[in-house]
């Protein structure tokens, strides 16, 4: 594979705000750096049986994030070209000192050097939250949750989309790096969680695919576990119903944000249902006859755990999307790189920035971060004056969507 080049920026970055920084004191990205990340790291070398110069390892990097300045990748990978390019403005700085995104895009990137993912030995290729992600395959956790939500469907074919639509958005409060809102739960009825829901365009995404039924969907996922398996849910709706000839699923290439899917958690999510029995199994057994048609195409690509923002996708991604009837955005973390985790203004509208995406888009976003567009005027300041921590504790979220 060869290295990895910086593509350009498809926006003007002088047009938008300025991103996020951790030097921000107070904020959810500051909190984030010296507080959350440092439990993270502490938390994957508890969870596994590293050897004594893994551990050094990461014990150099928590010294690093917690009192030293930030250091290049040391390691030899077609990304590292890129990491070191995106990265030059950072290093020798404080991680209480850069913008946010790229923050914990490289964190992740360091945890994987310090485990020795890309290195041939007996870690490479080693998932250093697998043992995280283990606990939501129990029987009574993700696919038990799966399990009911499908049993629960309304027949109806626009309150079955509705249910699932609902329950793909809430599945995101299931955040393996960010446990806030996991008990407010991930499959509530959509008239239980309607104040909570900031902006709404679930109906207009129905009409949209009725209207354009038989194309091809994409969509871009976000944490494995309940989350996962309910969106496999609803691209199996989208598939049996006729509203997509074809659904393109998105996955991590490698470990990032600890939960984020990769290939294997898939697979792992189809053995967990099967494992059920059932529903459960006939379930599994379905979408492996998708994937096996070839009716739900497996995708990845090196972009998705990159620090760059969907203003700066490279060309054959760009490309790849722009072939699609619609793009379904998922989580916190794809929302702020749509919108270059940036400080916008809480009205300016959703479709304004979306502007330069390639395809129809809807992101469909628990909120656990500092960022939001498309909400009415007065809508933040009353939501602020209600619930301080109302951007950051997954109780609210949004589906939000560009559809021209």
């Amino acid at each position: 594979m060869p290295d990895i080049v910086l593509p350009p920026c498809r926006v003007d970055p002088a047009t938008w705000p300025p991103p996020i920084r951790t030097s921000e004191v107070g904020s959810f990205a500051y909190h984030t750096l010296r507080d959350r990340l440092p439990a993270i790291l502490r938390e994957t070398s508890a969870l596994n049986d590293f050897p004594p110069d893994i551990r050094a390892e990461l014990d150099s990097l928590h010294a690093e994030l917690t009192g030293g300045v930030i250091r290049d990748l040391r390691e030899s990978t077609p990304d590292a070209a890129l990491w070191r390019a995106v990265s030059a403005p950072h290093v020798g700085h404080s991680w209480l000192d850069v913008p946010w995104y790229w923050a914990e895009a490289y964190f992740y990137r360091r945890i994987l050097e310090a485990t020795h993912y890309f290195q041939p030995g007996p870690w490479q290729g080693v998932d250093p939250f697998a043992a995280k992600k283990r606990q939501e395959w129990a029987p009574d956790a993700a696919p038990r949750t799966a399990l009911q939500l499908m049993q629960s469907l309304p027949e109806d074919p626009a309150a079955r989309f509705n249910r699932l639509l609902h329950a793909s958005l809430w599945g995101n409060r299931t955040d393996l790096s960010y446990t806030v809102a996991a008990h407010l739960g991930a499959t509530a009825q959509p008239a239980d969680e309607r104040e909570n829901l900031l902006a709404d365009d679930s109906a207009a995404l129905w009409r949209f695919l009725q209207a354009r039924a038989g194309g091809s969907v994409a969509l871009l996922a976000d944490n494995a576990g309940t989350e996962l398996l309910i969106d496999l849910l609803l691209i199996d709706f989208l598939l049996c119903s006729g509203l997509a000839d074809q659904v393109y699923l998105h996955l991590k290439p490698q470990p990032l944000f600890v939960s984020d899917a990769l290939l294997p958690d898939l697979v792992a999510g189809l053995d967990a249902l099967a494992a059920l029995g059932g529903d459960g199994q006939k379930l599994a057994y379905r979408l492996d006859g998708h994937v096996v048609a070839g009716d739900l195409v497996l995708k990845s690509h090196w972009f998705n755990t990159s620090s760059l923002f969907y203003t700066q996708m490279p060309e054959d991604l760009v490309v790849d999307l722009a072939r699609m009837c619609l793009v379904l955005v998922k989580g916190d973390a794809n929302y702020r790189r749509l919108l270059g985790d940036a400080h916008w203004t809480s009205t300016t509208p959703f479709t304004e920035v979306l502007g330069y995406f390639p395809a129809p888009v809807a992101a469909l976003r628990t909120l656990k971060a500092e960022i939001i567009v498309g909400l009415a005027p007065g809508q933040a300041e009353r939501l602020a004056a209600e619930d301080p921590a109302w951007l950051v504790n997954g109780r609210r979220g949004v589906i939000q969507a560009r559809l021209e």
